[in-house]
C-alpha cells in the first residue's frame, strides 16, 4: 500500500480541473483520509485566507455524494473551517482518488456557521433529475449532520 496519493478533480464532462498529491492517513473499504497542502497562491475566500501550504485533511467516500476538507493554517495549524464539495461518489484506486465536482459546496466556519456556495453554477449544470436530487439530498444531509462543534473526519 502506498502512502502517496494523487487527487484529481474533474468537472461534469470528466475533464480534469485540478490535481495535487497527498499523503494517505487512513483507508477504509469505502473511504480514504489524506493530508495535502494547498498548492495555489494565497486568496481570501469568504472571510478565510487560504494560504499556499495550508494543511488540508481530506476525506473522500465511494458511497457518499460529497467529500470534506478540514482546513488548517500553515503557520500555527489553527482550524480555519471545513469545505464540503458536493460530488459524484469518489473513484478510489491504490494511488489515486478522482471525483466529479457538481459545483455545489458547503463552507462551515469553526463557530458552526454554514454558507452554501455556487448554487447558480449548480443550477446551470446539465444533470439528469436523479443526479440533481442526489446532490441536493447530500447537501441537505450534510447541513443536518454538522454539529455546532464541527466535524471529526476520522469518524465522519
Amino acid at each position: 500500500m502506498t502512502d502517496n496519493i494523487l487527487v484529481i478533480k474533474l468537472n461534469i464532462d470528466q475533464q480534469e480541473t485540478w490535481r495535487y498529491h497527498g499523503k494517505v492517513l487512513r483507508r477504509w473499504q469505502d473511504a480514504v483520509l489524506l493530508e495535502a497542502r494547498f498548492n495555489r497562491d494565497d486568496i481570501f475566500f469568504h472571510g478565510i485566507l487560504l494560504g499556499r501550504g495550508d494543511r488540508f485533511v481530506e476525506k473522500f467516500y465511494t458511497d457518499r455524494w460529497y467529500n470534506v476538507f478540514e482546513i488548517h493554517d500553515r503557520a500555527d495549524d489553527r482550524l480555519k473551517g471545513w469545505y464540503c464539495n458536493i460530488t459524484l461518489p469518489a473513484m478510489l484506486k491504490e494511488d489515486q482518488v478522482a471525483y466529479v465536482d457538481l459545483a455545489l459546496d458547503l463552507l462551515i466556519y469553526p463557530d458552526g456557521r454554514q454558507l452554501v456556495l455556487d448554487e447558480d453554477e449548480f443550477a446551470s449544470l446539465t444533470l439528469d433529475a436523479d443526479t440533481r436530487r442526489k446532490a441536493l439530498d447530500a447537501l441537505a444531509g450534510l447541513q443536518r449532520k454538522i454539529p455546532g462543534g464541527g466535524l471529526h473526519l476520522e469518524t465522519f
